[in-house]
């Protein structure tokens, strides 16, 4: 509850959350299409987990993702083996979500713009991504202040806002619920 009360003095960073969201929805055109890589430390398997549970929820396959490891195992299940390589082969119906609180290693960076290259669009959901944020397409900072939500907390919201059956559903929702804890919203000149 305070998280959200808090996001109500991010309005603005709610505005780029559901852009970010609808440009998710749209980017991937075909079912396992949607390519997940993070930090080698800090793979976003979080973020794989529920954008699968709401895809499936949702009935939209374009945004099951498969989860990018860095050094899969030998013997990972098919699910769990994909590599960089994965990357480097996306092509115009795909899409590579970045999810990083930091820049990942150059390895990752330079795959990423090979699928750029290929026709794939590419996202990036970070905190100080300088050098992933130049590659995208479409980026969300989500800074570390206050009146934004934590990165966890990002995640989810942008996992919900994206395979909302209404796009901008949720977060038009939320952002109602805000001004009526909070008030409407005042403009400062």
């Amino acid at each position: 509850m305070r998280e959200l009360l808090e996001l109500g003095r991010g309005r603005a960073w709610l505005d780029e959350a559901d852009d970010f969201a609808a440009a998710l929805r749209a980017a991937p055109r075909r079912a396992g299409g949607l390519l997940l890589v993070g930090a080698e430390q800090a793979e976003p398997w979080h973020m794989a987990a529920h954008l699968t549970d709401e895809a499936r929820l949702a009935g939209l396959g374009q945004l099951s993702p498969t989860l990018i490891h860095q050094a899969p195992r030998p013997d990972a299940p098919e699910h769990l083996a994909a590599g960089l390589d994965r990357i480097s082969a996306a092509g115009r119906s795909e899409a590579v979500l970045i999810v990083a609180e930091h820049d990942p290693d150059s390895l990752v960076l330079e795959r990423v713009d090979d699928a750029r290259r290929r026709g794939a669009r590419i996202l990036t959901l970070g905190q100080r991504t300088p050098l992933a944020s130049g590659l995208a397409h479409d980026t969300l900072d989500v800074p570390d202040l206050a009146e934004a939500p934590t990165f966890d907390g990002a995640q989810h919201l942008v996992s919900v806002a994206a395979a909302e059956l209404r796009p901008r559903g949720l977060l038009l929702r939320l952002r109602r619920w805000v001004e009526a804890a909070n008030g409407p919203r005042v403009e400062r000149w």
